[in-house]
């Protein structure tokens, strides 16, 4: 499928960290397993966030975010188009990029807080409203 410009969704390969989370791996275990699990990576951003840690959950987020972008350039995308929520790997990175906005706007960044949001809701407005932006 693609968006309305003609750009191909970006399916992201399976994150191994996925399969340790369901297993029980604390999300902290799960980030040393597989450091290049944006899974991982939001789940500890998810977490420090619901703890109040929101610089912690700043740096988290923004390393899955980053991780993200590698695994989907990985796979083809050129920096826009549609990554689709409905593809379970893709949640890891739109997870991250969600826990990155909300830990921006956190710590009083509002600017990066909606740029995260527009990329975010760009990327998948299905995302956008099951992780609540």
């Amino acid at each position: 499928m693609t968006d309305l410009l003609g750009i191909p969704e970006t399916f992201l390969p399976v994150d191994p960290a996925a399969a340790a989370l369901e297993q029980g791996y604390a999300a902290e275990a799960a980030a040393r397993a597989f450091p290049a699990s944006s899974l991982a990576w939001a789940t500890l951003a998810e977490e420090a966030l619901d703890d109040g840690r929101d610089v912690e959950s700043y740096a988290y987020a923004r390393t899955g975010y980053h991780r993200g972008l590698d695994a989907l350039r990985r796979s083809g995308w050129r920096g826009q188009g549609p990554v689709p929520w409905s593809h379970e790997p893709n949640r890891g990175f739109l997870r991250a990029l969600a826990a990155l906005a909300n830990a921006s706007a956190a710590i009083g960044d509002d600017e990066e807080h909606d740029r995260c949001t527009e990329f975010l809701r760009a990327s998948s407005a299905e995302a956008a409203r099951e992780l609540g932006l």
